[in-house]
């Protein structure tokens, strides 16, 4: 077997609009292709010995033990090698569960596709699971230890650790997006102006005041002393003399921490005599010259929970510890601990194993003990000085028996430091009385407090802490969301793009939107090249200024990665059109028209999906739509918008010379195409079809028509506005027009265009593109041959794959099977074309460049323009 690609989507897809995190590897079988699971003896037995687990894999049987039986019946290994993925993943810890293998056109070939937690160890398992499934073939032996514990490892480095994952999770049952930031725990949510966003469990609304007060242990001390809040005595000290000196004064028991210490490092706690306090000092040095000497305060270890200054949840900590029973050692009793079936590796479970370190080996010898020491029955041993989960302690929720006068005093702290998410740690006998009464103390005030121990405890009941957080960022009535409008189709859709977010920016908002030239917010281009995938769509909203987004989605991005968004308010779709066939694995038109229909998959239940009626690979797209849809179409007699609006439906038509708005029986004129400059006097008929898109795009969205026409006036098609699409140069016996248009579809209409142009020659610099079907590129010089009376082949810069002789050949052919005497001149290099079309060109020509670097061309003929400008000066 082959891997031959491997891609991780990370939002709506060809596979799925709803799962997102989806791998998919194509695969190739090979030899095996002849061989099904019933053909390779002890296939099965092998499978189950390993994997027993599998079992609980139901498949298309519905029943525990499915997926066997299909195994028995003889199933393709790449079924095989989808099931062993998803049970890889689950036995490390990440339960997923959607699979689907499906055969390509060609034999042996098949795409696998998974569900995946985290995207690193979805690619790790997909590559496992096919070393997996060629050891059983073999009948070699496989160790699945390496690759779990591989897994568990890749999980813990890449995943939101629970406190960021729990708000972010309680931010998508709210429906609320987020995106990623970086690797670690910054999170944004919510999409430009109204992004919020949090880094662990500090929020964008924090104050940096509070968390550098909190900080500093020292300081946070002194105010809450000065504020009458039972704390530890204690002093600040810097060597050996200042720790003697502290001692002197407060006596032993005494804790030693750094004073810009967090989650107990460097903390040493109950030291009774000088040696130890001398080693506890050394251990917090280690995190910054100062540190914190004070009273060791006897009782029990709690933690407060305050957010939005509102008191949320407590609990009681205690450390990693085992429980001697007079016969096992202690390494012993530490395996035990661990077996318990809530403990795991890192946070993958409500506990997390106990793991021997350097703290565990210095509380052992400070009671003489080795792990091979057997402890006397019911002897408590603590492994660790902290309570913190992560190092194998547990927690048990307390929330409803705090005293009220303890939780005044919490919510007090917290407007004390000024800190709206706050962990408080408290040492005292019971907090469901007033620690005023019985001898406690606070001893820290926590920026960034975990709120594993109040989801996840170890006893008690769970709380949903992340619940206020998401309140205080996003309380009754605030939206986290901008309107996002999504361009999809084959051809149209940079224009479109560029029409609706010039409609959207007169009507005053800060839009930002992708295109095939670049991304822009705002008009000012921020990246240049084709940006209409998932990274520029993410560009775009996470952008604090953008409250409007309109988003242009190609095939290519939709194939690598999915969409960068996982919904929008509007989703147009301009046409369906032969392009790009036969690339990833998309090698019918119906397949091409699930590729374009992802975006209006992911519409709102409450928006608009726009298709275009004259389409019927684009009018078929309704079936499924759980949204409103409305219709555009050229044609006022078109039966598909009459019967559409007798049912009280909304579409935009092309009637009597008009942009025309149906409203179920109504009509409303929305401006005459010859006043809209995009449509040149309405000789332009695709571009009548963008305009009746982003006409209908702009009226869902609730923009007056008034407001509309006013735009649809002044968007004039030029190098800035609409680089690369029809853009046009008048010179003095000659008109040039510039455009993108790469494929049959766009030179068709760039054909009924020149039909209602007058020229004594009309000629087109063309060029075939490499990563298109041999009958593709033909096609191209069949409609060029038809609509030009000379053509001048030139060749893109990137082959794709081919050579330039091949893809000439392959264009002539087309050309002459038209018209075998068609005049044809060869120059590959475009500048140089575009020199000789110049230099050649006949009086009242009209020349026509179809360019794949927009920008260069457009530079060439301007200054071709200029010169001829300031000869006539």
């Amino acid at each position: 077997m082959k891997i031959l690609d491997i891609k991780a989507m990370s939002g709506p897809n060809y596979w799925s609009a709803n799962r997102h995190k989806l791998i998919v590897m194509l695969l190739d079988l090979e030899e095996l292709e002849q061989k099904p699971t019933d053909k390779i003896p002890g296939f099965r037995e092998r499978l189950e010995q390993l994997m027993p687990s599998l079992y609980e894999h139901r498949c298309s049987e519905e029943v525990p033990g499915g997926f066997f039986s299909r195994v028995d019946e003889g199933t393709w290994m790449g079924h095989v090698i989808e099931h062993i993925a998803l049970e890889l993943q689950t036995l490390a810890g990440m339960d997923t569960g959607f699979g689907r293998t499906r055969e390509t056109k060609d034999s042996g070939i098949y795409h696998v596709v998974f569900s995946y937690m985290e995207a690193k160890a979805g690619i790790y398992t997909a590559k496992a699971a096919v070393k997996i499934a060629q050891a059983l073939v073999n009948g070699e032996p496989y160790d699945l230890a390496d690759d779990i514990q591989n897994l568990r490892e890749i999980r813990e480095n890449e995943r939101l650790g629970p406190s960021t994952g729990s708000i972010v999770e309680e931010a998508i049952r709210r429906k609320i997006p987020y995106i990623r930031l970086n690797r670690h725990s910054l999170v944004q949510l919510g999409y430009g102006v109204n992004q919020c966003r949090i880094q662990a469990t500090v929020a964008s609304t924090t104050s940096s005041i509070a968390v550098e007060l909190a900080c500093d242990k020292e300081e946070t001390k002194n105010l809450l002393e000065a504020s009458e809040i039972p704390v530890p005595r204690g002093r600040i000290i810097y060597d050996e003399e200042d720790l003697k000196a502290c001692i002197d004064k407060i006596g032993y028991p005494i804790v030693t921490k750094p004073v810009n210490g967090n989650h107990g490092k460097g903390a040493t706690t109950n030291i009774k005599n000088w040696e130890d306090a001398v080693e506890g000092l050394k251990a917090a040095k280690v995190y910054g010259r100062a540190v914190i000497c004070e009273k060791f305060i006897t009782g029990r270890d709690f933690r407060v929970l305050v957010i939005n200054y509102k008191f949320v949840a407590a609990a009681l900590r205690t450390p990693a510890a085992v429980i001697g029973d007079g016969k096992h050692t202690v390494q012993e009793l530490i395996d035990i601990v661990n077996s318990d079936p809530r403990r795991g590796y890192g946070h993958e479970k409500v506990l997390t194993a106990i793991k021997v370190d350097g703290f565990t080996m210095d509380m052992l010898a400070k009671k003489a003990y080795t792990l091979e020491t057997v402890i006397a029955k019911g002897e408590e041993l603590w492994l660790k000085p902290t309570a913190n989960l992560s190092t194998g302690g547990t927690a048990t929720d307390i929330t409803d028996y705090v005293h009220p006068n303890n939780v005044f005093m919490c919510e007090r702290i917290a407007r004390i430091i000024g800190l709206n998410i706050c962990g408080i740690d408290i040492m005292a006998e019971d907090l469901s009385v007033p620690i005023t009464e019985n001898g406690g103390s606070v001893l820290e005030v926590n920026a960034a407090p975990g709120f594993r121990m109040h989801l996840d405890p170890t006893d008690g009941l769970p709380r949903n802490v992340a619940e206020p957080v998401i309140d205080m960022l996003y309380p009754p009535g605030a939206s986290a969301r901008i309107p996002i409008i999504a361009v999809s189709g084959t051809n149209g859709k940079t224009t479109t793009t560029r029409l609706i977010a010039h409609i959207v920016k007169q009507m005053g908002y800060k839009v930002g939107y992708t295109t095939t030239d670049g991304v822009y917010i705002q008009n000012q281009m921020m990246m240049k090249g084709d940006c209409t995938g998932p990274v520029s769509a993410e560009f775009v909203l996470r952008d604090p200024t953008v409250n409007y987004a309109v988003l242009e989605c190609a095939r290519g991005g939709i194939l690598r990665a999915g969409l960068g968004f996982h919904n929008c308010d509007v989703a147009v779709v301009t046409n369906v059109a032969e392009d790009h066939m036969d690339l990833g694995g998309i090698d019918t038109i119906e397949k091409l028209a699930k590729v374009k229909a992802v975006a209006a998959n992911t519409v709102f239940r409450n928006g608009y999906a726009i298709l275009n009626a004259d389409d019927d690979l684009v009018y078929k797209m309704q079936d499924g739509l759980k949204c409103n849809v409305a219709y555009f179409s050229l044609h006022e007699d078109s039966k598909r918008i009459k019967k559409h609006c007798a049912k009280g439906g909304l579409a935009a038509i092309y009637e009597n010379g008009y942009i025309t708005i149906l409203k179920g029986g109504w009509k409303i004129r929305v401006e005459k195409v010859t006043n809209i400059p995009l449509t040149f006097s309405g000789m332009a008929e695709f571009n009548i079809a963008n305009v009746l898109a982003a006409t209908l795009a702009a009226y869902v969205q609730d923009f007056k028509t008034d407001d509309i026409r006013q735009a649809l006036q002044t968007f004039v098609p030029s190098p800035a506005l609409t680089p690369g699409r029809m853009n046009m140069f008048h010179f003095h016996d000659f008109s040039v027009m510039i455009d993108y248009a790469h494929n049959t579809h766009g030179f068709q209409a760039i054909g009924k265009f020149l039909a209602s142009v007058n020229a004594t020659e009309k000629v087109g610099i063309i060029a075939g593109v490499g990563d298109r079907r041999d009958e593709d590129i033909r096609s191209l010089g069949e409609v060029a041959a038809k609509i030009f009376d000379e053509i001048i082949i030139r060749q893109d810069k990137n082959l794709r794959g081919r050579t330039e002789t091949e893809i000439i050949d392959l264009m002539k052919e087309g050309i002459y099977s038209v018209d075998p005497n068609k005049k044809i001149t060869v120059i590959r290099k475009e500048s140089e074309a575009i020199d000789y079309a110049f230099e050649h060109a006949k009086k009242d020509s009209f020349i026509v460049i179809t360019s794949d670097v927009v920008p260069d061309a457009l530079d060439q003929v301007k200054a071709y323009k200029a010169r001829e400008d300031g000869a006539k000066i």
